[in-house]
């Protein structure tokens, strides 16, 4: 598979998971440097919204704009920003731009994750970080919804992936 970044096809690892299967599990690390799983979010519906890096425009726009979701609908399940900036820049992020309804996980250590979701960039500018992606589950793991961004600088169709994610 592959995506493009400024119009340059870029090949990813393979593909994200199947709607209907059981989401593969990952350790991620959170701002404590605490690994983190699926289980820790069980019983939650999820939106893991998948980006390169905070540190560039759309990240941080579409971590920005996730945040207002979540705190307007708190009851709706938890957002997981998964990126492969380090969690120390993740919390300086989240501090700067007051993004505090998220939860981001880094990819610090491991490519996991990463491979596992079948979207980790293999060439490019951008090789051995995340292609952009959306990624919701129900409240048993479920893959519900899912949207690789075909354009790296692009943000994602928000509306129709809070269509799955958002309480009704």
């Amino acid at each position: 598979m592959e995506v493009t970044f400024k119009g340059s096809p870029i090949h990813i690892s393979g593909s994200l998971p199947r709607l209907g299967i059981q989401a593969p599990d990952f350790v991620l690390i959170d701002k404590d440097l605490k690994k983190r799983s699926l289980k820790d979010y069980s019983g939650k519906r999820k939106l893991i919204s998948i980006v390169p890096s905070l540190d560039t425009a759309v990240c941080s726009l579409s971590a920005k704009k996730l945040n207002q979701v979540i705190k307007a609908n708190p009851e709706s399940g938890v957002v997981l920003n998964i990126s492969a900036d380090l969690p120390f820049a993740q919390s300086r992020f989240c501090h700067a731009e007051e993004v505090d309804t998220i939860v981001c996980l880094s990819m610090m250590g491991s490519k996991d994750f990463a491979q596992s979701y079948g979207i980790l960039m293999l060439d490019g500018p951008l090789a051995s970080l995340c292609a952009r992606a959306i990624v919701v589950l129900d409240e048993n793991d479920t893959v519900i919804y899912t949207e690789l961004v075909p354009e790296v600088t692009q943000e994602p169709n928000y509306t129709e992936a809070l269509k799955h994610f958002l309480k009704k």
